[in-house]
């Protein structure tokens, strides 16, 4: 029966286990249980996994990139270098250099296969005497795409030296005709937003070593800046150390029946910030890459001339207006106007009514200001002692209804 059906649960079974390390039973202690499973044998190989991960919300610090993790998933427990990244709508794995605060982000790192939709835990240390929250991430993992490409933003930067109409020598973005080769064809950009496109290196004598010849749509001037935005891979680190915590001593604390044994002393791999802070050694600071106000100068571009040639074939609404200031005046400005007669009576009495109107519109908004000013204190006046009449109504109304509750209460207990 159990050839055919195997030990049912709750049996008790003695396991003898070969090629085992000599430290497990060296330091082998029975206060700490031990679990016994099996691997699938396309479990024992290793390779790429792509997982779905996101920081913990009790977490205090986002995790970093290429930092390492101590990731248990199913039977195994190892530490790995997780590289994260987000996926565009293209599909294109974008490296991110922290993981985000609220979403979900990808996770390649190297590690034994494992079936899709295996969850995990993820740890920074093993160590018990942790104050804060230990789990670090949680995730669940994808596929097992051994090809998968991650890929980080490269953004090469230029000037020009020689501009012609359509067309521009680019300097300092190339170190080689082969690299040149290789974008022949990439979109380039200025800071103007002028676009275009890296046509062919240029010979010996043209120019130096990495210089190309590009095409704009329009002409972009000496002091523009060329960049071009390109993606690089990012090469994903091969780094499987599994967790060895029952081939290490373990330190017994406390004496007789009340001695716990705490847990291993096993160390990984440990990250930048943990060796600087033993080591007390300071950040390096690179000054290139600190903040500093920026100053430019004023930019003074020359006026626009139209050619006369051009500006006979355009039509009149088209043509420029723009007329130079005079120097001298002209006879209309020169010459003094002596009105008639009639003509001083005429504007002598516009002038006389236009100060009769102004002086009547000047009386009427004063008028009008004043009785508004009447009113406003009038309905302030009325409201006020709306609100005190209506509050002492109230008030009264309250108490007498109290005082008939109070009565009715009386007389029930007096019954």
């Amino acid at each position: 029966r159990v050839r055919l059906e195997g030990y049912r649960p709750g049996a008790y079974v003695r396991l003898q286990l070969t090629h085992v390390p000599c430290e497990l039973t060296k330091f082998f202690d029975p206060r700490t249980p031990m679990l016994i499973g099996g691997l699938l044998p396309n479990e024992e190989r290793l390779g790429y996994l792509q997982a779905r991960v996101k920081k913990h919300r009790w977490h205090k610090k986002i995790l970093k990139n290429k930092n390492p993790l101590i990731f248990s998933i199913g039977w195994r427990r190892f530490q790995s270098l997780p590289v994260y990244a987000l996926e565009d709508r293209n599909g294109r794995h974008r490296m991110v250099k922290y993981t985000p605060e609220h979403m979900h982000c990808i996770s390649v790192f190297w590690g034994p296969l494992m079936p899709p939709n295996t969850g995990f835990v993820c740890f920074q240390q093993l160590r018990g005497s942790q104050a804060s929250f230990r789990i670090s991430a949680t995730g669940v993992l994808r596929e097992l795409d051994q090809s998968v490409k991650v890929v980080k933003k490269l953004k090469l930067v230029g000037s020009p030296y020689k501009v012609y109409k359509n067309t521009a020598f680019i300097k300092g973005m190339f170190n080689s005709k082969l690299e040149v080769a290789r974008f022949e064809g990439a979109a380039i950009r200025t800071v103007s937003g002028v676009r275009g496109q890296i046509k062919k290196a240029l010979k010996p004598g043209q120019g130096g070593e990495g210089c190309f010849r590009g095409g704009f749509e329009d002409k972009i001037l000496m002091s523009d800046i060329v960049f071009l935005r390109a993606w690089i891979k990012v090469d994903l680190p091969k780094y499987y150390n599994p967790v060895q915590t029952l081939l290490e001593p373990r330190i017994v604390e406390g004496a007789g029946d009340e001695a716990k044994s705490s847990s291993s002393a096993w160390t990984g791999m440990r990250t930048v910030a943990e060796l600087r802070r033993e080591a007390n050694v300071p950040i390096p600071v690179n000054k290139d890459s600190l903040y500093k106000p920026i100053e430019r100068q004023p930019r003074v571009f020359n006026p626009l001339r139209v050619p006369k040639s051009i500006q006979a074939a355009l039509p009149f609404k088209s043509k420029p207006k723009d007329q130079a200031k005079k120097k001298h005046k002209t006879l209309e400005q020169k010459r003094a106007v002596v009105l008639e007669p009639e003509e001083k009576k005429a504007v002598t009495m516009i002038q006389q009514l236009n100060t009769i109107r102004h002086a009547k519109a000047k009386i009427k908004h004063e008028t009008q200001a004043r009785r508004r000013a009447e009113y406003t204190k009038k309905k302030a006046k009325e409201v006020a002692g709306r609100e005190v009449h209506t509050k002492e109504d109230r008030k009264r109304r309250y108490i007498l209804a109290g005082q008939a509750e109070k009565h009715a209460k009386k007389a029930k207990t007096s019954q």
